[in-house]
C-alpha cells in the first residue's frame, strides 16, 4: 500500500513535514491546515518586517532593490511596487509546464517555509497558498529558468502571479488566465503584495525540491521493484542462490547490499525451478550474482538522498531573514540550491545503475550463449522470427541515454545579476533530469518484466528444471499474463510493452509482491 495515499490531513508548522506527507498533498491532494502556532509566528515576523519599513533601516529586499539594485534605496511607499514588480518581472520561464503535482509541491514547500516565522511576510499571503493547495487551484509554470541559486526565481515568480489574479492556472482540468481560475474556485486574489513578500515568494529552492522529491518517493519504489524483478530474471536463469546467503553480506556490513541479499531470498522462497539448478555452476555473472551489491548501494544512496530532502522540505531558504529575539535582519545564502543539487545529482546517477543492470539481465536472457539453456531471443522459431531481440536493442538504448543525464549538473555555473551571484546550484536541472532518468529505468525494467515472463515460459517448456516458481513469483507472473500472452510467433509487441511499463509506473506489482511476502521491503 502506497503509504502516501493513507495519510487524510496534513497540518504545517514548518517543522515536521515528511516525505510522505509532501507526496500526499502534492500527489493525492491531501488537505492542508496552517497550525494556530505557525500563524502567531507569522504575525509576529510580519510586525518586525514594519516595523523595520517605519523606521527606514537598510534591509535588503525591504527598503532596498534586489540583487545587483541592493544599494539602491526604495522608500516606505514604494515597497509595494517592489514586492509585486518582482514578481511580474522575474516570470521568465519557458518550455513544458510542470506537472499539476510538481507545482503543488512547491507551494507546500512555500507554505511550510513561511510558517517558520523568520520571512516577514503576511499571514494572509500563507493563507491563499494553502487555499490554493485545498481548491486545486494549480499555477501554469514552465520547467525551465532556474539557475537554483537565488532560489527557483523564474519557476516561483509564475506561481506569485495566480496570488495575484494573473499569470495562469489549472482548475477543473482547464487552463485559464489566473484571476479567472481564482474566480472559479472562490478565491479572493491579492491586489498587491508588501514589503519583504515578493522575496518572500521567490526566494527559495522549492521548485527543485518539489521536482526531486517526487522523483525519490518514485525511485525508492523503482529500486524495490527491480528487486521483484531481478529475482524473477535470476529464475528464468536457474541462478545460483548461495551468492546470497545472509554471512556473505554481513561480514561485508554494507546495509543496502544486507537488505537487498534478504529481499532476492524472500522472493525465491519455494522456487522448484532454483531448487533444481543449485550446483549447475560454480557461480553466475555480475548481472545476477552482484544483485545485493548494485541494488544495495543504491538503497543506501537512496536513503541518504531522502535525509538530505527532509530537511529541505522544512527548511527556511528565502532572504533576508528576520530574528525576533534582538530583531535582527540578516543576509545569507539559503536560497543557494547546492544541498540539493549534489543529492538529486546522485539520485539520478543511482537511478541509472538500476537500468544499466537490468539491460545486461535482459541480454543475457536473450542471448543463447549467456541463457544457460535457453532459446535464441527466446523464441519458438528462430530465424523465421526475432522474437525479443529488439526488446533488449529498446532497453540498452534508455540505458545509454541515462549515462548522458547522470552527468551531473550541479559541476556546472554561470554568473548572473552583473556577477553579484556569481556561483550558481543548478539544482533545478539535477532534479528535472533525474526524472528524465527515472523514466527511462522505469521502461527498462518493464522490458525486464516483460523478457522474464517470455523467459519463464520457455524454460517451463524445456522442462529441465521443473515448473514450479516460488508463490510472489508465480503471482506476478500470472498477472503479467493476464493482460500480456506468451509471444509463440512474432507479433506486434508495443501493446505489450504498454501494459508492462503501465504496470510498473503503478504500484499494484509492489501491493502483489507485498501481501505475499509482508517482509519484503
Amino acid at each position: 500500500m502506497d503509504q502516501a495515499k493513507t495519510i487524510s490531513e496534513i497540518s504545517l508548522d514548518g517543522h515536521h513535514l515528511t516525505l510522505e506527507d509532501f507526496v500526499a498533498v502534492a500527489r493525492f491532494g491531501a488537505p492542508v491546515r496552517l497550525t494556530e502556532e505557525a500563524l502567531a509566528a507569522i504575525r509576529r515576523s510580519r510586525t518586525l518586517a514594519e516595523k523595520i519599513m517605519r523606521e527606514h533601516r537598510v534591509a535588503y529586499g525591504i527598503t532596498t532593490g534586489f540583487g545587483d539594485f541592493a544599494n539602491v534605496a526604495v522608500p516606505e511607499e514604494m515597497s509595494s511596487q517592489l514586492s509585486t514588480n518582482l514578481v511580474l518581472s522575474h516570470c521568465v520561464g519557458t518550455g513544458e509546464p510542470y506537472t499539476e503535482e510538481e507545482v503543488r509541491g512547491m507551494m507546500l514547500l512555500r507554505a511550510n517555509a513561511l510558517c517558520a516565522g523568520v520571512s516577514g511576510v503576511r499571514p494572509v499571503l500563507v493563507q491563499r497558498l494553502v487555499e490554493l493547495l485545498n481548491k486545486h487551484v494549480t499555477p501554469w509554470i514552465p520547467q525551465k529558468g532556474s539557475l537554483g541559486a537565488s532560489g527557483d526565481l523564474a519557476p516561483l515568480s509564475h506561481m506569485g502571479l495566480v496570488i495575484l489574479g494573473r499569470g495562469q492556472a489549472y482548475y477543473e482540468g482547464e487552463l485559464l488566465p489566473g484571476k479567472e481560475a481564482l474566480r472559479r474556485a472562490g478565491i479572493e486574489p491579492l491586489e498587491t503584495l508588501v514589503s519583504k513578500e515578493g522575496l518572500g515568494i521567490t526566494n527559495g529552492t522549492c521548485a527543485m525540491t518539489s521536482v526531486g522529491a517526487l522523483h525519490l518517493y518514485d525511485t525508492i519504489a523503482a529500486a524495490k521493484l527491480a528487486d521483484l524483478i531481478g529475482s524473477l530474471t535470476l529464475t528464468a536463469l536457474t541462478g545460483q542462490l548461495d551468492a546470497f546467503q545472509d554471512r556473505i553480506h554481513q561480514v561485508r556490513g554494507q546495509v543496502g547490499q544486507i537488505r537487498v541479499a534478504r529481499n532476492l531470498r524472500l522472493l525465491t522462497q519455494g522456487s522448484e525451478i532454483l531448487q533444481n539448478a543449485q550446483g549447475d555452476r560454480v557461480q553466475d555473472a555480475y548481472a545476477l550474482r552482484c544483485m545485493p551489491q548494485v541494488h544495495g548501494a543504491v538503497r543506501d544512496a537512496l536513503d541518504f538522498i531522502r535525509s538530505r530532502v527532509e530537511i529541505e522540505l522544512n527548511a527556511v531558504t528565502d532572504n533576508p531573514l528576520m530574528f525576533l529575539e534582538d530583531e535582527a535582519v540578516i543576509s545569507g545564502g539559503n536560497f543557494h540550491g547546492e544541498p540539493m543539487a549534489l543529492p538529486f545529482d546522485y539520485l539520478g546517477i543511482a537511478c541509472a545503475e538500476l537500468a544499466s543492470i537490468s539491460e545486461r539481465r535482459i541480454e543475457r536472457m536473450v542471448n543463447a550463449a549467456l541463457s544457460n539453456g535457453l532459446t535464441p531471443f527466446l523464441t519458438t522459431e528462430a530465424g523465421l522470427n526475432s522474437g525479443y531481440m529488439i526488446v533488449q536493442y529498446s532497453a540498452a538504448s534508455m540505458a545509454s541515454e541515462n549515462k548522458v543525464l547522470a552527468h551531473p549538473a550541479s559541476v556546472d555555473s554561470i554568473p548572473s545579476s552583473a556577477n553579484q551571484e556569481d556561483f550558481v546550484s543548478m539544482g533545478t536541472t539535477a532534479a528535472r533530469k533525474s526524472g528524465q532518468i527515472l523514466e527511462n529505468t522505469r521502461s527498462v525494467l518493464a522490458y525486464e518484466l516483460l523478457t522474464a515472463c517470455q523467459a519463464v515460459d520457455i524454460r517451463r517448456r524445456l522442462g529441465t528444471h521443473g515448473q514450479g516458481l516460488s508463490p510472489v513469483h508465480e503471482a506476478i507472473f500470472r498477472h503479467v499474463r493476464e493482460k500480456v500472452a506468451f509471444m509463440e510467433r512474432d507479433r506486434e509487441l508495443w501493446p505489450d510493452i504498454l501494459e508492462v511499463e503501465r504496470m510498473v509506473r503503478s504500484r499494484e506489482l509492489l501491493d502483489i509482491a507485498e501481501e505475499l511476502v509482508p517482509e519484503f521491503e
